[in-house]
């Protein structure tokens, strides 16, 4: 069981550090070609934060672990918008504002009332199908609602995030940008092999494993990330960053199941409290126009209290 914690903990590790580099190099290449700052951060960053997810869920699914990678996802979804969510609102009180929420919100509301069907379901390649066309449609949604708001906030903070005070050239951030995914890859690979281990040692579900471990490993690149930027009051950035996050996940996440994991039953009130946390966190960023330190301990307390009651 050591080796197997290694191998997952060695795995998460290079997840943090590699997808870091690939969200910096892909960021940087968008914006050498020209594409717009604000379309680069509500598209490029916000989803290349979620490549940990996504290529863990691959590995998973193409191992045939379809338990282990469904309900990492699902989990994955619902530590984004209660547990990360909350301690960046614990470490400073999170106002919004742009037009993120009016934006994002409720693709993300949608997307992942979407996945927690196909989940009930069972997923098969029509769910994943349609996850496939939602995804698409999604990209082309926020690529046309972000270059009508030329002049939003996130534009800044994204230039922020990828400024560091030198040259970017094609060749040097590609390489990053390379590198980045094959540790992402390798990453993604230990992490499945040690969680994969840990259920069979310990005798659990791999739904249990990949609903905590899987999850939380997963999630850290975005823990990071969220960090930073709610240190440097890029509080539209990071929350578009989470509710992108969460809608990719659940779409390009559903696809990949819909096609490699045909069937896979994730417990219901797993499902259903990952459905649920969505509108409740939107609900509350909206209220205020952000997040005030008691409804980020709201979001902690919640994601707390239901751990051991859905695992």
């Amino acid at each position: 069981m050591l080796f197997a914690m290694l191998f997952f903990l060695l795995g998460a590790s290079i997840l943090v550090m590699a997808a870091d580099q690939l969200v910096l190099g892909s960021g940087r290449l968008a914006e050498r070609l020209g594409i717009a700052p604000v379309v680069v951060g509500v598209v490029v960053l916000g989803f290349g934060t979620s490549t940990p997810e996504l290529l863990v869920t691959a590995t998973a699914a193409i191992r045939g672990e379809g338990g282990l990678a469904a309900a990492g996802l699902a989990g994955a979804n619902m530590i984004n918008l209660t547990l990360v969510l909350g301690v960046c609102g614990l470490a400073g009180p999170l106002a919004v504002r742009s037009a993120v929420l009016r934006r994002e919100a409720p693709f993300a509301v949608a997307a992942v009332a979407l996945f927690a069907v196909v989940l009930l379901r069972g997923p098969d390649p029509l769910g994943g199908a349609v996850c496939a066309v939602g995804l698409v449609l999604l990209v082309a949604a926020l690529v046309r609602t972000a270059r009508s708001a030329p002049d939003d906030p996130i534009a800044v903070e994204t230039s922020t995030v990828l400024a560091d005070g030198s040259a970017h050239s094609l060749a040097r951030e590609s390489a990053r940008a390379a590198a980045g995914l094959a540790g992402l890859l390798l990453g993604a690979g230990l992490l499945v092999t040690g969680a994969t281990d840990l259920a069979t040692l310990a005798g659990v579900p791999q739904a249990f494993i990949g609903f905590t471990l899987v999850a939380l490993g997963t999630t850290l690149p975005e823990l990071v990330t969220s960090l930073h930027a709610a240190r440097r009051a890029e509080t539209d950035l990071l929350i578009g960053n989470l509710l992108g996050s969460d809608a990719f996940n659940s779409l390009a996440g559903g696809a990949v199941l819909g096609a490699f994991s045909t069937g896979v039953r994730v417990p219901v009130l797993m499902v259903l409290a990952m459905a649920a946390v969505t509108p409740v966190a939107w609900g509350l960023l909206a209220r205020g126009g952000g997040l005030t330190r008691p409804e980020a301990g709201l979001l902690v307390a919640l994601y707390l209290v239901l751990l051991p009651v859905l695992s």
